[in-house]
């Protein structure tokens, strides 16, 4: 892991820094593509020009990680819904952009609410993947910062250098106005960059990786350059039906329900799951099965049509609903289901 204190200054220019926020010095250099290419898995890189390293994705619930690494990734890894805590797991995206490959952590929204075993395991993951990391992204929504924000801002561990990306930046109407935000912030870390951007815009995107990629060791890939992660079929399957779970159902089903692959076959292109959604009232069980199950058959349809296209290969797919009372407060059935 590279000395911190030799890749980033303790305090940053305030003034360089606010030039960017101003909208100054954002964009990358005139006929630079959108996006950057993967590169072929055939072409091959010097070992001692390589870089890798692990980068942190961190902040509170629903401030836009899952969809910042699908988009530096350049293909959805991570689910999304508008529902908080969607992300459980600690989440690896893979990206090698010319010499660099850049291994992106996206982590559970810090919990600052719920007391419960499931919460604990989810900040546990957290403080688990920040630790061990060569740089922190600390995403938070341009011009904002509440208490959530102060609470996943103080678990960073202080010797490993963190970038401010100030996401939905495109949002911000008078930028002048994120000057004196900016000085308070810079106020509450010694952050080694700020980067105003949109989690959205592809130009965004690849300036972000140039920010980053100085902080990365020169040290050989961890991965082929053609990897996007390192979780199983099985997993995204899981975490695929739990996003169609939460955004078919709304506010309406609580953040506890979760999923379990039961059986998880492959038979050449053909991919045989079955999986469990699991609530915690009988009540939850009929919000997911729907009036002649309609609403269970539609979480079902778009979990296998997103599986067939991340695949690329056919998917029959069987789910159950179940109830188990509790589940969430009790730490044994968490660590069963699958969380750490």
């Amino acid at each position: 892991m590279p000395d911190p204190s030799a890749q980033s200054p303790a305090n940053p220019d305030l003034d360089a820094m606010l030039a960017k926020v101003l909208g100054k010095d954002t964009a990358p250099a005139p006929g630079a593509p959108d996006a950057p290419a993967r590169p072929s898995a055939d072409i091959e890189v010097d070992p001692s020009a390589q870089r890798c390293g692990f980068v942190a994705i961190i902040g509170k619930p629903n401030v836009g990680k899952s969809t910042l690494l699908n988009a530096l990734v350049g293909q959805k890894v991570s689910i999304t819904s508008r529902k908080a805590q969607t992300t459980r797991h600690r989440i690896t995206g893979i990206r090698t952009v010319g010499p660099t490959q850049f291994v992106f952590v996206d982590t559970p929204g810090f919990q600052t609410r719920h007391g419960n075993a499931l919460n604990r395991a989810l900040n546990k993951t957290v403080l688990g993947a920040v630790n061990d990391v060569d740089l922190i992204l600390f995403v938070v929504e341009a011009g904002r910062f509440n208490l959530a924000d102060a609470k996943a801002l103080s678990a960073l561990p202080p010797k490993v250098p963190v970038m401010l990306v100030a996401n939905k930046f495109d949002l911000v109407h008078r930028r002048g106005d994120l000057a004196p935000w900016l000085r308070s912030m810079q106020e509450r870390h010694p952050f080694a960059e700020f980067v105003p951007m949109s989690a959205k815009a592809p130009r965004d995107i690849q300036r972000l990786f140039a920010i980053c990629e100085k902080y990365l060791p020169q040290q050989p890939w961890m991965h082929d350059p053609d990897d996007l992660t390192d979780r199983s079929e099985r997993f995204m399957a899981s975490e695929m039906v739990r996003e169609k779970l939460f955004r078919l159902t709304g506010d309406e089903l609580p953040y506890t329900s979760t999923v379990v692959i039961d059986k998880f076959e492959e038979e050449g292109a053909l991919r045989r799951i079955a999986a469990t959604i699991v609530v915690e009232r009988e009540g939850h069980k009929g919000m997911v099965i729907g009036e002649k199950g309609e609403k269970l058959k539609r979480i079902g349809t778009e979990a296998r049509q997103e599986l067939e296209k991340l695949w690329d290969c056919k998917v029959f797919l069987e789910l159950w609903v179940k109830v188990r009372s509790g589940w969430a407060d009790d730490d044994a059935r968490v660590r069963s289901f699958g969380y750490e």
